[in-house]
């Protein structure tokens, strides 16, 4: 007999999580504005609204923890860190900062001006916002097999070479840099190909442009392409890792997800312009150069998850969870972005909720009605996510709209991902009862999905 698959660890801790009755979560919604982001957590019975940040550390965390050294500047910390990031990914120059999207501010305050493109794959909301608030321009150079989530590809997160070379040949002197984002966490959680990395690097050193890595995913990446890319299958995910990186000019990481810690983010580069250039808004908008945004204790923590989660067994573990749950919509016949993602099961909200417009934003919808059904708590991954057009003030409907279920590193069970699919598929049998919508009722002008007010229609 077969030796069945069981997780790489064993449980130490646990915290209560509490059930609530449909008529309250239907007054909790509605004081909510059916915004899932302005829920209270003690409203939610499985949160699956991300991954970031929401992750449980490991036992060598918690003790690296107490090795935290808190001095301002020089921290032995920061030095600790900055060895396990340079030993991952060859990068000389390490900024600390509190999260990804600091990173993101740091680095594009230096690099990102009014008038600029930035070509990439799927820009997520934060890199997108950071664009965008600049007065730029994101483009999006995803290959169009992203657009059937039906369609199954491994690779389903790469950049066309052929747009980004076409964007280049245009208007290369407003291309200051080319980023990739791996996963592809817009288009579902997909990866990106190595392959693909080296296809990137080879059109960018012809228009002499340099590479940046959005590397939130980066472990789950390698991961994919150990198993789905020849040649790969012998390499450790370490080795794959700093294969990756060695096709970029630098990184911005929010460590909250493949880094297992509840705060945290980095710039990692090879480019001392780059280091030269951010460091002074590291100073303005974070902190001094060895802290950034982060305590001492979150380095230590952080510099053991990404050594931790570079490790295959945690990897298996955690991607074998988030195929459970794939698995368990396919018995049900419930429409998702294929294949699964690394990190979360992207539900094809239009292909469930097949009477709800586009303009009633299908995706919010399907979050709304899971949540009053169970008191799951996922994300829209879509048309609200996606703001309007800087230009036209228009929705962008272009993209796909999805219910993003994004799953925590070692906090729940299959049992709670049984749950989901079981709730899911409720709403799922009573589709053709859902006609109506959301409208929005208050929005930010960027990335206003965080902030909304939604009525229900």
């Amino acid at each position: 007999m077969e030796i069945p698959f069981a997780e790489s660890w064993k449980i130490k801790m646990v915290e209560p999580i509490v059930k609530s009755t449909r008529q309250e979560r239907e007054l909790w919604l509605r004081q909510a504005d059916y915004n899932v982001f302005q829920l209270k957590a003690e409203q939610v019975y499985i949160d699956l609204i991300t991954d970031s940040g929401t992750g449980a550390m490991s036992n060598r965390q918690w003790a690296a923890l107490m090795m935290g050294d808190e001095s301002y500047a020089g921290a032995s910390s920061f030095f600790r860190l900055k060895e396990t990031i340079g030993r991952l990914t060859g990068f000389d120059y390490v900024i600390p900062t509190h999260q990804g999207r600091a990173a993101e501010n740091v680095l594009f305050s230096y690099l990102v001006h009014e008038g600029d493109i930035i070509p990439g794959n799927s820009h997520f909301d934060t890199t997108k916002g950071h664009i965008e608030g600049r007065k730029a321009v994101a483009l999006d150079c995803t290959v169009d097999e992203a657009r059937n989530t039906q369609l199954e590809i491994p690779f389903k997160g790469n950049v066309d070479a052929k747009k980004l070379e076409r964007a280049l040949a245009e208007q290369a002197d407003r291309i200051p840099f080319i980023i990739v984002t791996i996963t592809n966490n817009t288009a579902g959680g997909q990866p990106v190909s190595m392959q693909n990395l080296r296809e990137v690097r080879a059109v960018a050193d012809r228009y002499h442009k340099p590479v940046l890595f959005d590397s939130a995913r980066f472990a789950e990446n390698a991961y994919f392409i150990k198993l789905r890319e020849t040649g790969y299958a012998d390499k450790t995910i370490k080795e794959i890792t700093r294969e990756m990186f060695s096709l970029a000019d630098g990184m911005t990481m929010s460590a909250k997800k493949d880094g297992i810690v509840n705060m945290g983010g980095f710039i990692a580069t090879r480019r001392q312009d780059w280091y030269e250039g951010a460091k002074g808004f590291c100073v303005q908008y974070e902190g001094y150069l060895t802290y950034g945004g982060m305590n001492g204790r979150d380095m230590e923590a952080l510099a053991v998850g990404l050594d931790e989660n570079t490790e295959f067994e945690n990897l298996e573990t955690r991607i074998r969870q988030v195929q459970h749950l794939a698995h368990r919509l396919d018995e049900y016949g419930i429409p998702y972005q294929r294949p699964f993602g690394g990190h979360a099961i992207f539900v094809d909200a239009p292909g469930v909720l097949t009477h709800v417009p586009k303009e009633e934003f299908p995706a919010q919808t399907l979050t709304v009605e899971l949540y009053l059904e169970a008191g799951i708590r996922g994300c829209e991954i879509g048309y609200l996510l996606a703001d309007r057009d800087p230009i036209t003030r228009e929705n962008r409907f272009d993209g796909l709209d999805l219910l993003r279920l994004a799953i925590p590193r070692r906090v729940y069970t299959n049992n709670h991902m049984d749950v989901v699919a079981a709730a899911l598929k409720n709403v799922f049998d009573r589709r053709e009862n859902i006609t109506r919508g959301v409208r929005i009722a208050w929005e930010a002008p960027l990335m206003r999905h965080f902030t909304v007010k939604l009525e229900r229609l």
